[in-house]
């Protein structure tokens, strides 16, 4: 089983040399990308100069020996899981469950090879009050896997706090280890101090405990245990995500350029974002894909959104990355895709066999019109959808690139994590950016803290009281101003 990218519909001969790649401008993006293929090989060595350990998952087998003995231990006493995680904490995990689980896993015990999963990346409380109502009785064969690498993220932090104190109420004093799973950082400080919050609270009650892995930022952490409990959990194979993702690793470390599948993403991203077309839209025509496009623009977003480049100049770099699903948002964007403005790319993701398959019946004898859909198989039906959306897009000269999929199994959606993380690596060398940080985060971040009253010193070196005057200054409604 293998995943292709398929990008003829990117170049000038299909689309014209105003829109498309010349072959000349095709040598030149090949010679710009080429020298980083080495660099980036180097800078995934294993030790502490490793600039990219996210690379390194896919071989982990500490990791993946420390998930698969936790999910023996816990399983039997499982019905239920609770993921409590925010952005990279959480986006993997659902695009995991999505793709790889049945649609109708949590409803439908007769399609469910583990608990019923939910995760929960926000902290709107009529959500969570309403999955308290639903869950009543059966807290005490829940698992909650709190997801936070510092323990301070100030969402997921809250939510530990609501489900500690429920647990202590209506459990035995010692619950806590029986329902919590902590993933967590585990490196310290010059003094020996543990920098995470959560492993300290983890550690005073004896939780068993998963590592958010050194130098891994949360949108590249899915092959990790942050990833990979949940799915373990939930009957997926890891074994095949895992050698899924080594294989691409093997294939984007190809030093020939045209055999790189993330060198080549990369570069035709980079080429067209210089001239203008500086919105990434995927469109995944599978639904068990749709995920993955929710994971791919937190990715492409933190990643590549950056005001500085790496000689310190303002540059304000970053293309931005639209979700669509096909065949649904042929009848919501299209549109706007193909009349609108001339600043997009496309990447459509293409299946070839669904492992699933419906026919449709003969057409009623009083009408001739639908005798076309006939007797069709509706992944025919799918597939020509996408052909058309894509042929119609190259009629208004929007370049296209296609991500082929044999099959959605564990073994693919493993090769399309590492084709895309890569891509981001090879992308932000390409933008000299840096894609392992999110510096323009943590002020949103700190706003938070100082708001909810979180003593420190912040801003201008103000306290959080200064702090919090000057954000309500800026931010509290205005009457003369709301009609």
């Amino acid at each position: 089983m293998q995943i292709k990218l398929y990008y003829k519909n990117v170049l000038a001969d299909v689309i014209g040399e105003e829109h498309g790649i010349t072959s000349t401008q095709f040598e030149d993006i090949a010679a710009q990308t080429l020298p980083l293929i080495t660099r980036l090989n180097k800078e995934r060595q294993k030790g502490k100069d490793c600039k990219t350990p996210y690379r390194n998952l896919p071989s982990d087998t500490d990791i993946r020996k420390k998930v698969n003995d936790l999910v023996a231990e816990v399983e039997d006493h499982c019905d239920t899981l609770v993921v409590f995680g925010i952005g990279g904490s959480a986006l993997g995990n659902i695009a995991l469950q999505t793709a790889l689980n049945p649609y109708m896993y949590n409803i439908d015990p007769n399609q469910r090879s583990g608990p019923q999963l939910f995760v929960f990346d926000n902290v709107d409380p009529a959500q969570l009050s309403s999955f308290f109502d639903w869950l009543g009785d059966g807290l005490d064969r829940t698992i909650f896997n709190v997801i936070s690498k510092s323990g301070r993220t100030a969402e997921t932090a809250s939510q530990l706090l609501v489900v500690r104190e429920m647990l202590l109420d209506r459990l035995p004093p010692d619950s806590l280890k029986e329902h919590i799973v902590a993933t967590t950082g585990f490196d310290t400080d010059d003094e020996g101090n543990l920098k995470s919050t959560l492993l300290t609270i983890a550690n005073d009650a004896k939780l068993p405990t998963l590592e958010v892995p050194n130098g891994v930022g949360g949108r590249f952490t899915v092959l990790s245990a942050v990833g990979l409990f949940s799915a373990a959990m939930c009957g997926i194979d890891i074994d095949a995500l895992l050698a899924g993702a080594a294989d691409m690793d093997a294939r984007v470390s190809c030093e020939n350029f045209t055999n790189n599948p993330a060198a080549i993403n990369a570069a035709i991203n980079y080429h067209f974002y210089t001239r203008g077309k500086k919105n990434s839209v995927i469109m995944p025509y599978c639904y068990a894909l749709k995920d993955m496009a929710d994971w791919y623009r937190q990715l492409w977003a933190e990643s590549l959104g950056k005001s500085t480049d790496l000689d310190g100049r303002k540059v304000f770099i970053g293309p931005t990355p639209i979700k669509a699903l096909g065949a649904t948002d042929q009848h919501s964007q299209v549109q706007l895709y193909r009349e609108g403005p001339n600043d997009k790319l496309f990447t459509f993701l293409q299946v070839k066999d669904f492992d699933a398959e419906i026919k449709t019946g003969p057409a009623p004898e009083c009408t001739s019109d639908l005798d076309f859909l006939a007797n069709i198989e509706l992944s025919t039906l799918l597939n020509n959808e996408k052909r058309a959306t894509e042929y119609a897009l190259l009629q208004d000269r929007r370049p296209c690139l296609t991500v082929h999929f044999d099959k959605v199994n564990a073994y693919t959606v493993g090769q399309f994590i590492c084709l895309f993380e890569v891509t981001t690596s090879f992308a932000g060398a390409l933008f000299n950016i840096n894609p392992y940080d999110q510096p323009a985060v943590e002020l949103g971040k700190e706003a938070a803290f100082a708001l909810m009253g979180k003593p420190g010193d912040y801003k201008k070196s103000w306290t959080y009281k200064d702090f919090a005057d000057e954000i309500r200054s800026r931010t509290d409604i205005d009457k003369n101003f709301l009609v």
